[in-house]
């Protein structure tokens, strides 16, 4: 039984942008759950199977297939629902895809992400605004230490340099328009969420290790790593998108405090190689297995690392999962779902579990 801490959602207006892909369709079927009144704006399922279809994300809210480059539309859409509420996932999230498509991916990254807001600020009724991005916005210097929310922005290849201009377009239009200063004003508090490389069940996207591993098992081949010693910060989807709701939440309740950028990263053992993971991710299978490509690829970073004390400190956000249990729900969806079970179900079950553990910690909403 969900608890009944979560009374801030209930009922709420929510505009979500992307609810059609992984992320998304998770936190449509987590605000469903928590009662609240959902609008997602997104261009169709981009794999096959998906979440969003297998999983009825659509049953119960109010799903627009939508481009949001497609500025007038995206706007009759907000305007139509009226949202107290934005959160916006939609994006181009592969890196290796912005090699090959860099004008899409800034297009979608950029000019969507100003689509977006500028929709929003002609709506008088959206009180709090987050816009997610990634942990890859940050300038990397291969640190061992974790990045904070203050450190300099940039990115070595063209999905993170997307992202970070994301964030200074989001920034700058916040003191443009919304400045956190004169708050009591205009009433409205934007944000920026970075988090680290999510996983969970329902993902299918290419080019990521999870997708790549399961669909390698399922074939029988070995699953195969462009760069095994790659060290990243691991967390299960609900994760960050509990820390997006809180963020939406704080930001409703005192948006000239929380206007800025946060991360949302998981505990120090959710650090750890590709390859680490991919051995983990075999042994749970059961009978996968592991190769490494010895071919050139594009450049990815080695090393990248988060630090969310702020997120901890003034939000009273805290990973719930470790990086085994976190590794062990993924896999157990992916069974159950290959065996029969109905993805939607499975899901729902997963966020049901996640809400009531968190609020036995006093973890989540309260």
């Amino acid at each position: 039984m969900i608890p009944q801490a979560h009374g801030f959602w209930r009922g709420r207006r929510v505009f979500l942008t992307g609810h059609t892909g992984f992320k998304g369709a998770w936190l449509s079927l987590m605000l469903r759950r928590l009662g609240a009144e959902v609008t997602g704006y997104s261009l169709p399922p981009h794999t096959t199977p998906s979440l969003f279809e297998l999983a009825g994300v659509a049953d119960g809210m109010a799903s627009i297939i939508g481009d949001i480059l497609d500025a007038s539309s995206l706007a009759g859409a907000i305007a139509d629902c009226q949202p107290e509420v934005v959160l916006h996932l939609a994006a181009q999230p592969i890196v290796r895809l912005a090699y090959t498509d860099p004008a899409g991916t800034y297009a979608t990254n950029v000019m969507g992400t100003l689509n977006l807001l500028e929709g929003t600020r002609r709506v008088p009724s959206v009180r709090s605004v987050v816009v997610v991005t990634t942990d890859k916005c940050y300038l990397n210097r291969g640190w061992v230490w974790g990045y904070r929310e203050n450190d300099p922005l940039g990115g070595n290849d063209l999905y993170s340099s997307s992202k970070a201009c994301t964030e200074i377009l989001t920034a700058s239009f916040r003191h443009s328009f919304f400045p956190p200063e004169r708050h009591a004003q205009h009433g409205v508090g934007i944000a920026t969420a970075r988090a680290g490389n999510v996983i969970g069940g329902g993902d299918w996207a290419p080019d990521r290790l999870v997708p790549d591993a399961i669909r390698a098992f399922t074939r029988g081949d070995a699953l195969r790593l462009r760069y095994p010693g790659a060290i990243r910060p691991w967390q299960h989807v609900l994760e960050p998108l509990e820390g997006y709701l809180r963020l939406a939440m704080h930001l409703w309740q005192d948006g000239a405090t929380h206007a800025d950028a946060w991360n949302f990263a998981p505990l120090p053992s959710g650090e750890r190689p590709v390859g680490w993971m991919a051995d983990r991710l075999a042994a749970l299978w059961g009978d996968g297995r592991v190769e490494v490509e010895q071919a050139d690829h594009p450049h990815e970073d080695t090393v990248l690392r988060l630090d969310a004390t702020k997120a901890r400190v003034s939000l009273g956000w805290e990973p719930l999962f470790d990086l085994n249990e976190t590794l062990e729900q993924t896999v157990a969806w992916y069974r159950a779902q290959a065996d029969g079970a109905d993805a939607g179900t499975l899901t729902r079950d997963q966020i049901d579990a996640y809400l009531v553990r968190g609020a036995a910690k006093a973890a989540v909403f309260l």
